[in-house]
């Protein structure tokens, strides 16, 4: 099980471009080609709200019909007039083409439900156009995320109508913890490609990003060596084999060892070996250090623990002992093999830095002196 495959992650509903109309997403809907259900509803968003942005070629565009226009004004010549109309006309033609492949169109993401630090992983994209004839052209789909620049584009050349396209772009993050995605910014330049037509929508999401895991080889363990509550290897129930003998009166059939009990009449039995838990205990300082240290240092300080606690623990798991992480402010996690790294690595994930508690004198009796800090 590899550790780089953990985490949890929520899906949201799709939600509607029209302005008018927010689609609910439902069970049933994540089929593709099923149309996901509707409500009136604007997220906090002004209808019909658009955001419109020239091109490189669009400013030329319009300064060439400014010019042309001024040049019809000043000759009064009947064919730059014309001409102006036609230019006019292919601003409007542009306008109303890239309003109908906006309109009506739901967006989902579906984030991975495991990610971690430095391993790259894909979320997915999904378009629903619920027009009944008109199909959508251009369409680029752009992943918010909450602080951080918006890097991460799908573009999707035509979606039919009452028909889903879907698209995933590869990600690899670089910070544990929370990662926020706040919505999407659907944008096109059809026909022309002379303006951007765009509407933001606020769709949020989150996706625990759990901390890096190095490889790390533990020390094998040997004849005897134990720790925590458990005893010496001996024979016992468990899985592994610890020796090999004849069969004698009175031993179970079900542990013969058929595959040396290759001749006749000398069957051979399986000893098992005992049943082995291993209790191991990481500490994990979260106080924040007191004096005149940079927050930067501080923290990196504080990641690195992080990451080496994180691998010590994945390895320990896998390797079958049950492991124990507390902090100096009293939190703990404990997990083995049987509860997965899951609960580990989320607990290191959400995992932040606290102010030290004052020191204390104990003067005897009930009574505790509390030392205060200079503010």
């Amino acid at each position: 099980m590899s550790p780089a495959d953990q985490g949890e992650a929520a899906s949201a509903a799709p939600t509607s471009l029209r302005g008018v109309t927010t689609p609910e997403a439902s069970a049933s809907s994540t089929a593709k080609g099923a149309p996901p259900a509707r409500r009136d509803e604007t997220r906090g968003r002004k209808r019909w709200a658009r955001r419109l942005k020239f091109t490189r070629e669009g400013k030329y565009f319009l300064g060439i019909t400014l010019g042309v226009g001024l040049a019809a004004i000043n000759t009064g010549n009947n064919p730059l007039y014309l001409l102006l109309g036609m230019m006019l006309s292919l601003i409007i033609v542009s306008g109303v083409m890239s309003e109908l492949s906006l309109r009506t169109l739901s967006v989902r993401r579906r984030l991975p439900k495991r990610a971690q630090v430095g391993r790259a992983h894909l979320v997915e994209i999904e378009v629903w156009n619920d027009k009944e004839q008109v199909p959508s052209y251009a369409i680029e789909v752009e992943d918010l995320r909450a602080g951080q620049p918006a890097d991460k584009r799908c573009f999707f050349l035509k979606v039919s109508p009452r028909s889903t396209q879907v698209a995933a772009y590869r990600r690899t993050p670089q910070r544990r913890g929370i990662e926020r995605h706040s919505g999407f910014r659907v944008a096109t330049r059809f026909p022309f490609g002379l303006f951007e037509k765009s509407r933001e929508l606020d769709v949020v999401e989150e996706l625990i990003v759990y901390p890096a895991v190095d490889a790390i080889r533990l020390p094998r363990r040997g004849r005897g060596d134990a720790t925590g509550d458990v005893g010496p290897v001996g024979r016992g129930l468990g899985e592994e084999t610890y020796a090999i003998r004849p069969m004698r009166d009175g031993d179970d059939p079900r542990d013969i060892y058929w595959r040396k009990s290759t001749l006749p009449g000398q069957l051979v039995m399986r000893e098992r070996a005992h049943e082995m838990r291993h209790d191991v205990n990481l500490r994990l300082d979260d106080h924040r250090p007191l004096g005149p240290l940079p927050t930067s240092r501080t923290d990196e300080d504080f990641e690195r623990r992080i990451r080496e606690v994180a691998s010590l623990a994945v390895a320990h798991v896998q390797r079958g002992d049950r492991v124990t992480i507390a902090t100096t402010s009293g939190r703990r996690i404990v997990s083995d093999k049987a509860r997965g790294l899951d609960p580990l690595l989320r607990f290191l994930a959400l995992l932040e830095q606290v102010d030290r508690p004052p020191p204390t004198i104990d003067v005897g009796g009930n009574l505790t002196i509390v030392k205060e800090s200079a503010a």
